[in-house]
């Protein structure tokens, strides 16, 4: 099943705002998609016509299956919601907040079992919320959007604000929900979190989706690999530039440096030299990060047009 499907869908605000132009769109069921795009890109732009907060000024949009403003009353229900800088009351307690999220639901869900979920333990669902960190203020907003069990869960720069820690642990219930069925639609423009948690990606710039693919896919298009560099004793009698998926190949003062296309490379290269009797006295890997191929695909030199991904995932790249 489909969790997420739009057709040229474009969102104009007056005559010289062009929020989001001509999306086509496609999440699985089940998948992490990770929404990727500088501040001003379209993103909460898109997330408010998914959610029908904002009506397209053409094309469509369907959700689990149903029409976004047809059905945005049933929708609602199988949706659940951490919106961009969500306003919380300070003098209520953590359970208060998660009762009053049930009942504005209309569901059966039991509090404490809400709270457990999302590691917050009965004395922190006693306490007013202003007493809370950040990262539990953020663990308590997801928590009410769980409510009701949701098929998709959307997520609008959910770590805006979290140190660290509140990072990996948001990351952490991400994962879990996820691993439980939930389709989870992560929205931000901090690179590493979506890097870590999420299956594909799209990113936005300027209102249009100029790639979709998994971070690795993504990284092999623009050329932006992993490099091994390994420190070596004596001559290396091995062709380890004929290795399937190594693009280059440099040694220089005892370190052999080895850019790779397909990171699975690295341990060929390795088994090769092996094999060839060189003596490897340190290995050190690195892959190229998310940020490298977000600035590729948002440079406006990059020489790539916008893309659209069919339903498996494949991409196309106009040169």
């Amino acid at each position: 099943m489909t969790a997420i499907e739009t057709t040229d869908l474009t969102k104009r605000f007056g005559d010289d705002i062009l929020a989001v132009d001509g999306l086509d769109l496609h999440v699985d069921e089940g998948e992490v998609f990770g929404f990727l795009g500088p501040n001003g890109a379209g993103k909460s732009t898109t997330i408010d016509m998914l959610l029908d907060y904002v009506r397209p000024t053409d094309g469509t949009a369907t959700v689990l299956g149903m029409d976004v403003h047809e059905d945005s009353a049933a929708l609602r229900e199988r949706i659940g919601v951490l919106p961009d800088g969500i306003s919380l009351y300070d003098r209520l307690t953590g359970r208060r907040h998660i009762e009053f999220a049930i009942e504005w639901a209309d569901a059966g869900d039991d509090p404490g079992a809400v709270l457990a979920r999302v590691g917050l333990t009965e004395s922190d669902a006693a306490r007013p919320i202003g007493d809370y960190s950040k990262g539990m203020q953020q663990r308590l907003a997801l928590g009410m959007a769980l409510v009701g069990d949701p098929d998709l869960l959307i997520l609008d720069e959910p770590t805006s604000g979290l140190d660290p820690h509140g990072i990996r642990e948001l990351r952490e219930l991400v994962r879990r929900e996820a691993a439980n069925g939930t389709t989870v639609f992560f929205s931000s423009h901090i690179l590493d979190q979506v890097d870590a948690v999420c299956d594909r990606v799209g990113i936005l710039y300027e209102g249009e989706l100029v790639a979709v693919d998994t971070v690795e896919g993504l990284r092999t298009t623009v050329g932006a690999g992993s490099e091994l560099r390994l420190r070596v004793a004596g001559d290396i009698d091995a062709d380890v530039a004929a290795t399937a998926g190594v693009d280059s190949v440099q040694l220089s003062g005892g370190i052999l440096r080895v850019t790779c296309s397909d990171s699975r490379a690295k341990a060929r290269v390795v088994t090769q030299l092996t094999n060839a009797g060189v003596d490897i006295l340190d290995v050190d890997s690195e892959d190229a990060s998310l940020e490298d191929v977000f600035t590729a695909y948002t440079s406006e030199s990059n020489g790539l047009e916008p893309v659209n991904a069919d339903p498996d995932g494949v991409r196309e790249v106009i040169p």
